[in-house]
């Protein structure tokens, strides 16, 4: 696995809100779809608001490649679905309450708890 250097964790964690695009078979990318993201540890962590069942997200684990743009960084990722331990779980949805519940807990709670564990992306810079 690759990692991001801490410049572009960090640009891409400050960001408010990140393009997200799944490759598909022919390598070609699907339209751009726009979601939350944030930075945890030295990770980029997404979450598929109201679980894995939206379609972006099960196309994003299908493909398990993509293309992201946030905070000025445009780069090809490798999707890993994460099943977070309670502790990492935590400071996801730590991260997410910090980033966003000026939105009100209805938006923010679409990320956050125990459907949304089930719904997250590790996005990994692929190979440079």
């Amino acid at each position: 696995m690759n990692f991001w250097s801490d410049s572009e964790r960090t640009r891409i964690g400050a960001a408010e809100e990140m393009e997200i695009s799944s490759r598909r078979a022919d390598g070609s990318l699907r339209p751009f779809v726009t979601i939350w993201c944030v930075g945890v540890d030295k990770d980029v962590i997404v979450r598929s608001a109201n679980g894995p069942q939206n379609p972006w997200f099960r196309r994003a684990v299908a493909s398990g490649t993509g293309r992201i743009r946030a905070g000025g960084v445009e780069a090809d990722v490798d999707f890993t679905t994460l099943a977070p331990t309670a502790a990492v779980h935590a400071r996801i949805d730590a991260a997410y309450h910090l980033k966003y519940d000026r939105y009100g807990p209805q938006i923010v709670g679409s990320v956050v708890g125990g459907t949304a564990a089930g719904a997250t992306l590790r996005l990994s810079p692929t190979e440079r």
